[in-house]
């Protein structure tokens, strides 16, 4: 069974379109429903229906689905091991959210150049949304973000940053350590917005109070949040990277809620599918909670 058919059979299903499934995998249109149809040949059966330009599975595509989305996987990841060994370019462009650039970033960069001496290290700082489009167009090689889920890209969780509660000292709430969601109810939020799910489940908990917190400053910056908490302007949920300073100095302390526990903001490496096989390695051997903890000390 030729690749092609099945890696065209996952991207039209991804994008709901073969256009755009030509367009990802730099090909005709017409070549991609040549091989749909060599692909129906070797599986005696149709996998899509075509509804005028809509496109859907058909109870045989659906039941494939998984395996060729399986053996596409496991091909990927055959060629990411060939290509793992002894391929180091002389730059390394790397993208990452704002948060990761600012508290994670500078120790990933360190390490990775005492690693590859001779390597030159360009970071672009920009949003998730963007910095798929820019890893897509090859203007990037690599890339830290929220979250992805793209046939076109390889995608490996990185670490997790426990999203907490946190007060100036002398706060009340400071020397007890720990509170209930109800306990906060009268308090100033200050509340950092990034948009994503992770701090979606925070909303979520607030709307299944009687009496939600009062959200008086709504900020898209992480340093403006810490500041103004600094400034006791009020309290706020901030993960941990972003704070860590600022625990050892005693000046913010972070109050348990059980109602938040489990609450972390994710982040993923990602990277077009069988590339920079070596780097990737490399960091992922960071990612592990024991070693990023050593790295950021």
């Amino acid at each position: 069974m030729n690749i092609e058919n099945i890696e065209a059979f996952v991207y039209i299903n991804h994008y709901g379109s073969f256009n755009k499934a030509a367009d990802v995998l730099y090909i005709s249109q017409p070549t991609v429903t040549a091989r749909i149809q060599s692909l129906e040949r070797e599986l005696d059966c149709k996998v899509f229906d075509r509804l005028g330009k809509q496109i859907n599975l058909t109870d045989k595509g659906r039941q494939f689905l998984p395996y060729a989305q399986q053996i596409l996987q496991v091909y990927q990841n055959g060629k990411h091991q060939l290509q793992s060994k002894g391929q180091i370019p002389g730059e390394l462009r790397i993208g990452s959210t704002v948060s990761v650039s600012n508290y994670l970033m500078p120790h990933l960069l360190l390490h990775l150049k005492q690693r590859y001496p001779h390597i030159r290290i360009k970071l672009t700082t920009a949003s998730t949304e963007l910095l798929i489009e820019k890893l897509k167009a090859k203007e990037i090689d690599l890339a830290f973000i929220r979250k992805v889920v793209n046939p076109a890209i390889q995608s490996f969780p990185f670490c997790e940053d426990p999203i907490s509660l946190y007060v100036y000292a002398g706060h009340p709430l400071a020397r007890k350590g720990h509170a209930s969601i109800e306990e906060i109810s009268d308090e100033t939020l200050v509340f950092f917005e990034c948009g994503s799910l992770d701090w979606m489940r925070l909303h979520r908990v607030f709307e299944s109070m009687e009496q939600p917190p009062g959200i008086v400053y709504q900020v898209d910056n992480l340093e403006t949040a810490k500041k103004l908490v600094l400034k006791q302007a009020g309290i706020c949920f901030l993960p941990a990277l972003s704070v860590q300073e600022e625990v050892e100095a005693g000046t913010l302390i972070r109050v348990d809620i059980a109602e938040t526990e489990g609450i972390s903001l994710r982040t993923s490496l990602i990277s077009l599918n069988g590339e920079n096989a070596e780097f990737i390695e490399a960091l992922l051997e960071l990612g592990t909670p024991g070693k990023l903890n050593r790295l950021l000390v």
